[in-house]
């Protein structure tokens, strides 16, 4: 299969044997390089993370389960972590909706005007966030926004917004992880199953979709990850009102204004155990890999 043959488990581990066998069994100097950068940002990061637990250890005289139990019968700490739960679930859900097709058309379609309409979705990804939320305000008090609103359909201040300002802002990233996959997977394979009278729909629910299944799923992880820790276009647009809008990325900033550090990170703290024990179930989920 020549030298960069990859099994399922080991990746490059074929490669590497023969690169060692061929250096008289001596790993590459590039390799122990690249290997001490990836534990100094690694470790910085795990520093990071352990400023705040030993922040919490030295500064909150009542640290420990009680505390973080204390913290989550807060009602209104229960209602913005199930505010952030479902609306990162179902903002991120929206954006991978969209990202399927959205990438296809993108990867395997003439449309009209392609570089136009890929530069639209990138849009999102080089604006501020908050110029989102301001966007959004601006939306939905004048014009086709604003007839929206007086019809009921209530977005500004209002839960329906936090999903609507997380779907603008995460849906790229969606988009071009599920494009990225997508143009991972050999047209061939789709030409190949048309000759067998397939139609379009039926090659890509049976042939291109299965080959792109981590790609949606990696897609999904991004966007949900990105929609729980946002802020700043909820605060312009959705508010934080507590018991309506308030989700928990902005109940640590109500904490920090009124000084409650230790609540704060706390908070904080919950977000990232959380997000971490997600993201390790998505990636067994998404690849069939050992946790370890």
């Amino acid at each position: 299969m020549g030298l960069f043959t990859k099994n399922k488990k080991g990746g490059g581990a074929v490669s590497n044997a023969v690169v060692r066998r061929k250096t008289g069994g001596r790993r590459p100097l590039f390799h122990y390089f690249a290997i001490i950068v990836l534990i100094l940002y690694t470790g910085f990061i795990a520093m990071l993370l352990g400023a705040n637990v030993l922040y919490l250890l030295t500064e909150t005289a009542d640290f420990g389960v009680p505390f973080f139990a204390a913290i989550l019968r807060n009602p209104d700490i229960r209602y913005a972590a199930w505010l952030t739960i479902w609306t990162s679930l179902l903002s991120s859900f929206l954006a991978i909706s969209f990202a399927v097709p959205g990438a296809y058309a993108l990867s395997r379609t003439d449309v009209p005007f392609k570089s136009i309409l890929d530069m639209f979705v990138d849009t999102p990804i080089i604006l501020p966030n908050i110029v989102v939320g301001v966007t959004l305000l601006v939306f939905f008090r004048t014009g086709l926004g604003g007839a929206i609103q007086n019809m009921g359909l209530q977005f500004v201040y209002a839960p329906a917004g936090i999903v609507l300002a997380q779907f603008i802002c995460v849906s790229p990233y969606a988009i071009r992880t599920v494009k990225s996959a997508l143009d991972g997977v050999d047209p061939r394979l789709e030409d190949v199953s048309r000759t067998l009278g397939w139609s379009a729909g039926q090659v890509f629910l049976r042939v291109t979709l299965p080959m792109m299944r981590n790609g949606i799923v990696a897609g999904a992880v991004i966007a949900w990850a990105l929609a729980m820790g946002l802020y700043g276009p909820l605060m312009v647009f959705a508010g934080t009102t507590r018991q309506r809008t308030e989700v928990l990325a902005t109940s640590v900033y109500l904490e920090l204004s009124i000084g409650q550090i230790g609540t704060a990170l706390a908070i904080t703290m919950i977000m990232v155990f959380f997000a971490m024990l997600a993201l390790l179930l998505f990636k067994k989920l998404a690849g069939g890999e050992s946790l370890w």
